[in-house]
C-alpha cells in the first residue's frame, strides 16, 4: 500500500530530509527509499509539506524492526494524527485503551492519544476529549509551512480542511486586505499574511483568538494580523467597505451572516462561503442566500462551486467562492 512521499531528486535528497526532519514530518515507520534517480522520503502528515515539494504515493517499505500499532494489536486500527498526538473515535472503553496502549508502545512519533468524548458542540463548537496517553490536548500543527499552536479541548479545529484551506490560500495576492469572520486560532488569515495580505480575523471564542495572536507572531506575520475577539456583527461597523477577500467558514449558520459580510464588502471582493447542504441541491441554497443579500448593490458572479467533503450520508460540506463587484 502506498504511502505519502516527498519526491525529490537523488542530489537534492539529504538538504530535502534535513527540512523534514526540522520540521518533525519525516515517518520513522518506513525506509527512505531511491528509486529511478528519484528519492521518495516518507512524510507523516502529507498536509504540512512545503508547497514546493512534491508529494506522492509510493510504497516505501516498512522499516525492518519497526513495530507499527497493527503488529500489537493482530488488526489495523483507525486513527488520525495532528502534530505528536493521535486522534482516536473509539466507543468502546477497553478497546479505546487497547489501541491507545498499541499506538504508544509502537516506533510510531507519538507522544499522546486522545478519543473523541462528544460531538462538536455549542456556540464555540468544541469538544470532550477523553486523555488515553500522554497529558494534554495542546499540540503544534503544521500545514503548507506554517505552525499552528491550538488546545483541541478550547478550539475548534480540523486538519482534514488542510487542502481546502491551500486552494484558497493559492489564490491570495501580496496587498490584498482579508477578513476571515470565523478565524479560530488563524489556518487562513496567517498563510494569508505569509503571502502579503493585511488580514482581519475575528472569533467568539477567546482562546482561539489568543492562540491566532500567538501563531501571527511565532510564524513571523504579527505585524499583517490582527486578532479580534468578539461577535463579527458588531466589529463590522469598522471594517465596512474594507475587504478585498472575506473568508465565511461556518457550516450551517454563515447564511445568518451574510449582510454582515456585505457590509465588509469593498468595490470588488471575493467571498468564501462554505455551507453543509444536501446532496439533492448542494449549490443552490448558499448561492440564492447570497444573491439575495448582496444584489442589486453588487453584481455576484459565482467563481466557484466544489464538494469539499463528505459530512453525513446524503449530505456534503460544500464552498462558494463568489466576486461580489459593486
Amino acid at each position: 500500500m502506498g504511502v505519502p512521499c516527498v519526491r525529490v531528486r537523488r542530489e537534492a535528497g539529504e538538504a530535502t530530509r534535513q527540512r523534514l526532519a526540522d520540521a518533525d514530518l519525516v515517518d520513522d515507520g518506513y525506509d527512505i527509499t531511491v528509486a529511478d534517480g528519484w528519492l521518495y522520503v516518507p512524510v507523516t502528515d502529507p498536509t504540512g509539506v512545503p508547497e514546493e515539494f512534491a508529494v506522492v504515493e509510493f510504497d516505501a517499505p516498512v522499516r525492518e524492526g519497526q513495530t507499527m500499532p497493527a503488529d500489537i494489536l493482530g488488526f489495523e486500527p483507525s486513527y488520525e494524527r495532528i502534530g505528536d498526538l493521535v486522534i482516536v473515535d473509539e466507543d468502546d472503553p477497553e478497546r479505546a485503551r487497547s489501541v491507545a496502549d498499541a499506538l504508544m508502545a509502537s516506533d510510531l512519533p507519538v507522544e499522546g492519544v486522545l478519543n473523541r468524548a462528544s460531538k462538536i458542540k455549542g456556540e464555540q463548537r468544541v469538544r470532550d476529549w477523553e486523555v488515553l496517553a500522554g497529558d494534554t490536548t495542546e499540540v503544534v500543527h503544521r500545514e503548507y509551512g506554517c505552525a499552528f499552536e491550538l488546545d483541541l479541548a478550547e478550539v475548534y479545529f480540523s486538519p482534514r480542511l488542510a487542502t481546502e484551506r491551500h486552494r484558497v490560500v493559492e489564490q491570495v495576492e501580496a496587498g490584498e486586505r482579508a477578513f476571515d469572520m470565523f478565524a479560530g486560532v488563524g489556518p487562513f488569515v496567517v498563510p494569508f499574511a505569509k503571502r502579503g495580505a493585511t488580514c482581519v480575523g475575528t472569533d467568539i471564542n477567546e482562546a482561539a483568538i489568543e492562540y491566532l495572536r500567538r501563531n501571527a507572531e511565532h510564524n513571523g506575520v504579527a505585524d499583517r494580523v490582527t486578532g479580534i475577539c468578539g461577535d463579527v456583527r458588531d466589529v463590522a461597523a469598522d471594517y465596512a467597505g474594507w475587504a478585498d477577500r472575506v473568508v465565511m467558514n461556518l457550516p450551517h449558520s454563515a447564511d445568518a451572516f451574510l449582510d454582515t459580510a456585505v457590509r465588509l464588502a469593498g468595490e470588488d471582493c471575493t467571498l468564501h462561503y462554505y455551507d453543509i447542504q444536501s446532496d439533492d441541491d448542494l449549490f443552490g441554497p448558499g448561492e440564492r442566500a447570497i444573491r439575495a443579500a448582496a444584489e442589486p448593490e453588487y453584481e455576484v458572479t459565482v467563481e466557484t462551486r466544489r464538494a469539499v467533503r463528505s459530512y453525513a450520508p446524503g449530505e456534503q460540506n460544500v464552498v462558494l467562492d463568489v466576486s461580489l463587484r459593486r
